[in-house]
């Protein structure tokens, strides 16, 4: 079965999820990350077959995410590495690792995100770089900049409103006046 396409939608997580959306890329975007580059190391890693791993990769290299290197003619062998939009993908994998260590990992994560000066651990958080304030739900909103019209700002008004009816401790079921 073929998967959806998300390419026509105007939002930039489904644009995102056009190139990323499939786990086994974003695993073999980790494995990069950490610095695997060869083909038999990432079926080492992810214990993926080898036709999966050829059509994740060549998908991978299609996005502009990753670039294949010769490192050996005879026979032809190949380095993957991270273009600037692959390396630029790393936060995410990061923030991914934890997320998933905070409510997916019983007993906490064997891995951690250390400062490599200090060996210390890493407390990661989404910041905003004008201001230096944490990204938060309560303080930090959406906008959209395109047709009022659009599921896009349907999306976004319909959420505030949800959320700013739970802030002001209305009745979760109370009917939300929104159309579409």
């Amino acid at each position: 079965m073929k998967k959806k396409s998300f390419a026509d939608m105007p939002c930039p997580i489904a644009l995102s999820l056009e190139h990323v959306g499939d786990g086994w890329n974003i695993l073999i975007l980790r494995d990069m990350s950490y610095g695997l580059s060869r083909f038999d190391e990432f079926e080492k890693s992810l214990g993926i077959a080898a036709s999966t791993l050829t059509r994740r990769l060549n998908g991978l290299i299609e996005s502009g995410l990753v670039e294949k290197h010769t490192y050996s003619d005879k026979p032809p062998r190949y380095d993957y590495v991270l273009t600037e939009s692959g390396r630029d993908f790393r936060p995410v994998v990061l923030t991914l690792m934890k997320w998933g260590s905070k409510h997916f990992s019983p007993g906490g994560s064997n891995i951690e995100l250390i400062d490599g000066a200090s060996g210390k651990p890493v407390d990661l958080v989404l910041v905003d770089a004008n201001s230096g304030k944490r990204i938060n739900m309560h303080e930090h909103s959406l906008r959209y900049k395109g047709p009022s019209e659009s599921i896009s700002a349907w999306r976004l008004e319909a959420g505030r409103a949800r959320r700013d009816a739970y802030r002001n401790a209305l009745p979760p079921s109370q009917p939300l006046q929104l159309n579409r």
